[in-house]
């Protein structure tokens, strides 16, 4: 059990390969076939983990600037995060992963919610947030293992099923679905969108001029918007750049990163579904008819590129006036940072679903809403877990994790 939990489990490119070949398998494809299927899924899945390692690793450093100018107004508790709480319950959080895996898969071959979730991280979080919610609930031995298993398979089961419809209208492709904290704000978006947008304007037939035409490849865009906010945020936190550093050539330098970082991440994106999509259809047809596989959000970054960067643009403009407002007030009791994962990824999909529902003025006003409700969820749920994972729901929340995590608290301690 061990073994398949912490090398099969919680390493995707394992376990897409081994999806792939599976779904090959059950179509009775030779072996040649099988081998090239399998190998090329898992390589679309490294090269995938890849990008978004490349992203994240421009993007932390921000916010590590921010929390470490900060730390004296009032952060969370040092050590509160996912190494120190994994030491201390990784062993829950391994079995109710497992034990959610096997109810999750239940739920789809018995229930009409046909939902497989097959974003390998994610898959290790929420259990690990859930296990967290009954902690702080009081919950301890089985009953946490449990608890934290029911609440993830109902997770990774419902909101990708929830939010097909609008993964639909946004990608005009029926054949997945969206498996990624961003569920509760690309709902808010979508919703928003739906009743303020007007689709006859898309964020993809922006008219450019033909000298900024360069504006419309998301790399480009991406690694200058990037640039340029390492360029403002370290004019106001000089420790953004390294000891003996130049502003200049780190802005730079990190723009260029993310640019690549999303060319990697896209190209292995489609590497990743040419494969992966006619092998689970194999798996559907035999073993649970009609599942739909839910992927990692960069699935439909793709779809609608410019939307993917309007939206992180909005997120970071409206989350940090709504962080400034709610620090200068000690709204939550504890001091925020800017939300710069959670304002690319989850909010760059939301701003793709409300592309989707309202083309590009659905997309901001949407992804703005959802912005102000990401700083809100954020603050709530840091203030709630105080004694577990504060410090790591302020770089990676405002998203599911922030949403369902405190409710999951609240039913944890009923029980």
């Amino acid at each position: 059990m061990d073994f398949i939990a912490n090398n099969i489990l919680k390493n995707p490119p394992v376990l897409l390969g081994l999806i792939a070949a599976l779904g090959l398998i059950v179509q009775k494809k030779n072996i040649s076939d099988i081998i090239k299927g399998s190998l090329s899924a898992a390589f679309g899945m490294v090269i995938l983990n890849k990008g978004v390692e490349m992203l994240v690793g421009t993007i932390a450093p921000i916010n590590v600037a921010f929390q470490s100018t900060l730390a004296s107004g009032g952060t969370a508790t040092e050590g509160l995060n996912d190494i120190t709480f994994t030491a201390a319950h990784g062993g829950d959080v391994g079995l109710a992963m497992f034990l959610g895996l096997i109810l999750h898969l239940a739920i789809a071959r018995f229930t009409p919610i046909k939902t497989i979730f097959l974003t390998g991280h994610m898959l290790w979080w929420f259990p690990f947030v859930f296990v967290a919610a009954g902690v702080e609930g009081g919950m301890s031995g089985t009953p946490l293992i449990i608890f934290g298993a029911v609440c993830s398979a109902l997770y990774w089961s419902v909101m990708p099923w929830i939010l097909r419809k609008y993964v639909w209208d946004a990608t005009g492709d029926q054949s997945f679905l969206l498996g990624h904290p961003t569920g509760f704000l690309s709902l808010i978006s979508g919703f928003v969108a739906k009743r303020v947008g007007n689709k006859e304007r898309s964020t993809e037939d922006l008219n450019v001029p033909k000298s900024l035409s360069f504006f419309r490849e998301i790399s480009v865009t991406g690694g200058i918007v990037i640039a340029l906010m390492y360029g403002v945020i370290g004019l106001a936190i000089p420790s953004l750049v390294e000891e003996g550093g130049n502003l200049v050539m780190t802005a730079i330098n990190n723009g260029l990163m993310f640019g690549a970082g999303l060319l990697v991440m896209l190209y292995g994106v489609r590497m990743l579904i040419n494969q992966i999509i006619p092998a689970f259809q194999g798996i559907s047809e035999k073993l649970i008819p009609n599942a739909i596989p839910a992927f990692d959000c960069p699935i439909i970054f793709n779809y609608k590129p410019n939307a993917v960067i309007i939206g992180f643009i909005v997120a970071m403009i409206t989350s940090t006036v709504m962080i400034v407002i709610a620090n200068a007030t000690n709204m939550f009791g504890v001091l925020l940072v800017p939300l710069v994962i959670t304002s690319f990824f989850e909010c760059g999909a939301a701003a793709v679903i409300g592309e989707g529902q309202g083309g590009l003025r659905g997309s901001i006003i949407g992804t703005a809403v959802a912005s102000i409700v990401m700083v809100l969820l954020m603050g709530i749920s840091v203030a709630m877990f105080s004694g577990t994972i504060s410090n790591w729901l302020l770089i990676f929340g405002g998203n599911d994790f922030s949403l369902f995590g405190p409710l999951a608290k609240l039913l944890a301690t009923i029980f």
